[in-house]
């Protein structure tokens, strides 16, 4: 079995399914993509919630909400000015590309769909990449910072290894399979979180331990 197999199947057997990600539309998953970069999930919750209650929470109501209130209501995942910014610029480029269609957009090829979501100042690879998979269902590995630490810590990739030469490892060493993806990302985040941490890891305690040796 190859490492990234091997990695899937023991981070599975110790945390089982995370049903991930937590939003009940592909809406709220796109909208959540952007608000989460550079907070925690916690009040990425609060903005949403937020933007809910405000009963405008559909493609409509939130490409014609003024950008200050869009601002407002999302004030709880940081950087709110940037944020709302970022969701005007990706909500316009629906409406160019996509006639304001979410489902165009999903229907679109891997290819196309991702190249005008990369196009989007401020959405960058991993937010992209999370929107396909996770709102769109593509199958397209996301990697983030923990990905990296994992994977370099246990010698399977040199630590520089950029973005697209790690998530081409992943498309090259797994099935294509979205529900593979998107469980593998989870299950990556979770052993980041409780074991393999930046500083301070648990290692000896980390169900990945010695898994390189095999």
């Amino acid at each position: 079995m190859n490492p990234f197999l091997r990695i899937y199947d023991r981070l599975y057997a110790h945390f089982g399914p995370q049903s991930w990600w937590p939003g009940e539309t592909p809406l709220e998953v796109m909208v959540g993509a952007v608000l989460t970069q550079n907070t925690n999930w916690t009040n990425v919750e609060k903005a949403i919630d937020n933007l809910k209650a405000g009963g405008q929470f559909s493609f409509a109501g939130l490409h014609s909400m003024p950008q200050e209130l869009l601002a407002e209501h999302i004030r709880p995942s940081g950087y709110y000015n940037i944020k709302a910014g970022r969701l005007k610029n990706l909500f316009q480029m629906i409406v160019d590309e996509y006639e304001g269609e979410l489902e165009f957009l999903f229907s679109d090829s891997l290819e196309d769909s991702r190249e005008n979501l990369l196009k989007v100042k401020g959405v960058g690879p991993e937010t992209a990449d999370s929107i396909l998979l996770y709102a769109a269902e593509k199958p397209i590995f996301v990697i983030d910072t923990y990905t990296h630490r994992i994977f370099s810590r246990h010698q399977l990739v040199e630590e520089d290894t950029d973005y697209f030469n790690l998530q081409q490892e992943f498309m090259d060493s797994l099935p294509e399979d979205v529900s593979l993806f998107n469980e593998y990302h989870a299950l990556i985040v979770a052993v980041a979180k409780k074991f393999c941490k930046k500083t301070n890891p648990r290692c000896s305690e980390c169900p990945l331990h010695g898994v390189e040796e095999q």
